[in-house]
Parts: structure tokens; sequence; C-alpha cells
């Protein structure tokens, strides 16, 4: 039972892992290419979608971890789940205090009401999820290690 919870781990954390990293590195580049105002309208609509669905696949992810690490305690490779789960740790605590408060005002905005500096905030948002995105990719190849 504990290698199926493994596996499924593994599996959960890689495919948040991976849509994060597109984020990062396609929809946001496609975004930001479009003409006019479709690239912030864009943002604002992927802000409303993604900023329901990460936060339970963070938590979820994290939950699965802790599980993991509980039960597997005595198990070679128990202090890679455990620094895993402390790098899931981190990009939640990273989003909540970086990347939720820029996300929900970006969520909101329209061409006509969106602040003047509105690209600022959306660069500053693409830096800290860069970081995210890398401590989450360090806390799967953590968890990818643990299964061997």
């Amino acid at each position: 039972m504990l290698n199926a919870l493994e596996v499924f781990t593994v599996v959960v954390v890689g495919v948040m892992v991976g849509v994060e990293f597109s984020v990062a590195f396609v929809i946001n580049r496609i975004l930001n290419a479009l003409p006019e105002d479709s690239g912030q309208l864009g943002r604002s609509h992927g802000g409303r979608m993604l900023g329901a669905v990460m936060p339970v696949w963070y938590i979820g992810s994290l939950a699965l971890v802790a599980v993991w690490a509980a039960a597997g305690w005595h198990r070679p490779g128990a202090a890679l789940v455990v620094t895993a789960g402390a790098l899931l740790i981190l990009s939640v605590v990273m989003s909540l205090l970086l990347l939720v408060p820029i996300n929900n005002r970006g969520k909101t905005w329209t061409p006509e009401n969106r602040p003047a500096d509105w690209k600022e905030q959306m660069n500053r948002w693409d830096r800290y999820h860069y970081v995210r995105v890398a401590v989450i990719i360090a806390a799967f190849a953590l968890l990818a290690t643990a299964l061997t």
C-alpha cells in the first residue's frame, strides 16, 4: 500500500510541477505576445481559473507527502521525503505571501480598470513564480529519488 501512495504522490506532484512549469515558460509567454489587451485578459482569466484549483493541488500534494513521510519514516529515503515536504511548505508560504496577493488583484483587472503599473506587477509575479517553480521542481526530484 505504501508503494502505491509513493507512486501516486510522485504523479500528483509531478503533474503540478508540469502545470506550473507550463505557466511559467509557455502560457505566460504566449499571453505576453498577444496583441492589444488579449494578454492581460488571458492572465486575468488564468488567475481566476488556476487560482481556484492550485491551492487544493498544493495543499493536497503537501498532505500526500506528509502521509508518505509518516508511513515510511523508517524506510530508506525518508529524509528525502521530509525535505521535499519542507520545500512544498516553502512553496505554499511563498504563494500566500508573494504570489496570491498579486494574483488576487490581477484576476479582477480589465482593460478599463487595470492600474498603470499592471505590467510591472505581472513581471514581479512572474519572477516569484520562477523561484516557486524551481522550489517545486526540487521537491519533485527529491520525491522521485526517494522512490528508488
